[in-house]
């Protein structure tokens, strides 16, 4: 078994691009003959685009490239020069007249490192991601959609741990190919995933990281809900948070076959956050085959994206923690 990254998956590039004033970013994930793609969404606050397209039922069945930022529900305008790109490329659902490129999204809440002191994720940055987007490794840490990302955001915003981009994956020798790319932004503590140890997440005032007991005193502390919302819509100050993925495969996936990868691959989500998929967290992962590969069993492939998944949150952050 060969460790691999998401842009060493056949027919799958991959690129940063990030604004450097403001400490945000995007990271896109291109498919240039496109995918059989689907989205599952754990989490209950996401911020999403096309994602209804991927649904079995839908009528395209294929997407050409998903764009992960930052800059919350703003930031989802790079899909739009992402989407620009592909099409000026000939990328996309030929029409007659020009190609019509389906470009899914989702996006993370980057405050406060996000000071908006610049320009937020626009057309420009997807653009110049999709425009970069290669074969060549990405850097994970803090580049791309993960410039400003945090884990333990439950503690406030004077006491998260800096996160960012994560990516694993792993080439078989029948050729398969299954690999990972994070954004680790959670409510929650990043925790190894063999020992549950806390690798980074929410601080204690006096130094020192959160146990996990001490992770759910301040989530009983929160503000509590009423009725179908927050008491005062930030749950006691903590605001949105979230994980995204991105999965991709050659395995020969149909459509309910790359839904079902996306939502066994999400168990990865949950074994290396603690807690996952709180009210406030827009957990998102997608997935991707292209196809060319060698069949395999469903069931293994998504325990095995699971790990791969939960691999790639860990890389996220400092192995040692703080």
């Amino acid at each position: 078994m060969r460790e691999i990254t998401i842009s060493e998956v056949a027919g799958i590039l991959a690129g940063h691009a990030e604004e450097a004033s403001a400490g945000t970013g995007c990271t896109v994930v291109i498919s240039p003959k496109g995918a059989v793609g689907a989205c599952w969404t754990p989490g209950f606050a996401p911020g999403s685009r096309e994602t209804e397209a991927l649904k079995p039922e839908g009528l395209t069945g294929q997407v050409h490239g998903v764009c992960l930022a930052g800059g919350s529900a703003l930031g989802l305008a790079a899909a739009s020069g992402v989407a620009r790109y592909l099409a000026e490329e000939g990328i996309g659902f030929d029409i007659g007249s020009l190609r019509v490129p389906i470009v899914s999204a989702a996006v993370i809440f980057d405050y406060p490192g996000n000071l908006s002191g610049g320009s937020l994720p626009d057309e420009g940055t997807g653009y110049r991601a999709a425009a970069g987007a290669s074969k060549a490794p990405l850097p994970g840490g803090p580049h791309g959609a993960g410039v400003s990302a945090c884990s333990g955001r439950i503690a406030g915003p004077e006491l998260y741990s800096p996160s960012g981009i994560g990516l694993f994956g792993v080439e078989l020798p029948s050729g398969l190919q299954l690999a990972a790319l994070a954004v680790a932004n959670p409510l929650g503590s990043v925790t190894d995933r063999h020992t549950g140890r806390i690798l980074s997440g929410a601080r204690l005032p006096g130094g020192g990281l959160a146990d996990r007991d001490q992770i759910m005193g301040m989530l009983e502390r929160m503000v509590p809900l009423v009725g179908d919302g927050a008491a005062d819509g930030k749950a006691g100050g903590v605001t949105e948070a979230t994980t995204l993925a991105v999965v991709a495969t050659n395995a020969p996936l149909g459509r309910l076959g790359s839904l079902r990868l996306a939502r066994m691959a999400s168990a990865g989500m949950a074994r290396t956050i603690y807690p996952a998929h709180l009210l406030f967290d827009g957990d998102t992962v997608f997935a991707l085959a292209t196809g060319g590969g060698p069949s395999c069993g469903e069931s293994w492939l998504g325990a095995l994206a699971a790990d791969v998944l939960a691999e790639a949150i860990m890389r996220s952050v400092p192995q040692g923690g703080l």
